[in-house]
């Protein structure tokens, strides 16, 4: 299986982040629109920042984003954006559905999860390092 490149202006690379929230006290707040509407947030915030949504998905109280990621950005900082941007932007449509959970401007537990996806097993690439011909 081959991993297919992307190319910036002086490096390639493939970078995948499978990326998971959840609600605040994981609570069951999201709604199936709720849902439509994140993933569209988290695509503009994904493009805004050279980066792809591939696949999203979500329950009443969680969702997983997988994120093709550019090298230029700061997981953590991409995180945060991504985080507030559409929080903000869900309670501002949705006011009055959220509210009935949270008198607190919130939707997001301070909390996320991060996990690299795709290329080979870490075995495939220790013994891929181990293997290398060091010169003499």
């Amino acid at each position: 299986m081959s991993t297919s490149l992307n190319k910036s202006s002086h490096c390639a690379y493939a970078i995948h982040l499978h990326i998971i929230f959840i609600t605040k006290y994981r609570r069951k707040v999201l709604t199936a629109e709720m849902i439509k509407q994140l993933e569209e947030y988290f695509k503009v915030s994904c493009e805004k920042q050279k980066c792809e949504l591939l696949e999203f998905g979500a329950e009443s109280d969680h969702c997983h984003l997988l994120v093709s990621f550019h090298p230029n950005n700061n997981i953590s900082i991409f995180v945060k954006n991504i985080k507030s941007s559409s929080s903000r932007l869900l309670r501002k449509e949705f006011k009055i559905e959220l509210s009935k959970f949270y008198y607190k401007p919130v939707l997001w537990s301070s909390s996320y999860c991060v996990i690299s996806a795709g290329g080979a097993p870490l075995e495939v690439i220790k013994k891929y390092i181990r293997n290398q011909k060091t010169p003499q």
